[in-house]
């Protein structure tokens, strides 16, 4: 038996097909994609917290679907929190702006509800409540 054809076999299996290629080129867009989101989420403070709503852990999920549509499932610190009609409306606007997204929804959730503990710790020094 031939080692080169045992080799050959080998390289040609370990060689990346272009749906390799194209799957890791689309991960790396929506990994590219979702620092953006994060990053202009950083931007958005409720307006009687000076920590932003990403670090005050109000952001619970952000979905890029396939045409770049983004869906964020988010909550805010109360029910009757007074900017609950303008939060969401930012949040949607500024994500939108991004030149890759197609589109973004934000669905409001209270569940879980929303406690200090979901911050980060940069946010929690920040006001000073470590949990």
């Amino acid at each position: 038996m031939d080692e080169n054809s045992g080799l050959d076999r080998a390289e040609a299996f370990l060689q990346e097909t272009p749906e390799d290629s194209a799957a890791r080129a689309r991960t790396l867009e929506i990994e590219q994609l979702g620092n953006q989101i994060v990053e202009v989420l950083k931007t958005v403070y409720d307006p009687e917290i000076p920590v932003n709503i990403y670090e005050l852990g109000l952001i619970y999920k952000i979905d890029i679907e396939d045409d770049n549509r983004v869906i964020v499932a988010m909550t805010l610190t109360s029910p009757s929190c007074p900017v609950a009609e303008s939060l969401p409306v930012e949040v949607e606007s500024k994500i939108s702006a991004i030149e890759a997204v197609t589109s973004c929804t934000v669905e409001i959730t209270w569940d879980p509800p929303w406690h200090p503990s979901m911050m980060s710790e940069e946010a929690q020094l920040e006001l000073g409540m470590i949990y």
